[in-house]
């Protein structure tokens, strides 16, 4: 018989989690990270994924998925549907708040200057379609 993890958020359902040892973790986010630096944000989406099924901290999760949806709001700027991009924005905003009082382990992220970018975007302050400078470097 194959015993299943489950790591419970804060809504009470079941999460998808796949652990994944820190390491791999960290190496996994760093790498996404560097994709949106350098502006592939569909592969920075797809690269950051594991660290986020990888971790049962749920502050962790909250913040991972956020910057996960940061870059899914990219790729919806890059394919011209403003309303994925805000949708997606919206949602990262509050994951990165969820997870605002919590660390991801071997990242440093600067979430309070995050935060204040998405909402300049979704204000309209900012263009709705320009990248987001994420604040990080890897401890």
């Amino acid at each position: 018989m194959t015993v299943r993890q489950v790591v419970v958020g804060d809504d009470g359902r079941a999460k998808a989690y796949r652990p994944l040892p820190e390491g791999d973790r960290v190496a996994a986010l760093a790498a996404g990270l560097e994709a949106y630096d350098a502006g592939d944000f569909f592969e920075a989406h797809e690269l950051m994924e594991p660290a986020w099924m990888g971790t049962a901290d749920l502050s962790e999760r909250n913040l991972i998925q956020g910057l996960i949806k940061v870059a899914a709001a990219d790729v919806h700027g890059v394919r011209g549907n403003p309303a994925g991009v805000r949708r997606n924005l919206e949602g990262a905003r509050d994951r990165l708040r969820s997870g605002a009082s919590g660390t991801i382990t071997g990242i440093d992220l600067d979430v309070a200057p995050l935060l204040a970018a998405i909402d300049a975007r979704l204000t309209g302050a900012t263009d709705l379609d320009a990248p987001i400078a994420i604040g990080w470097r890897r401890r």
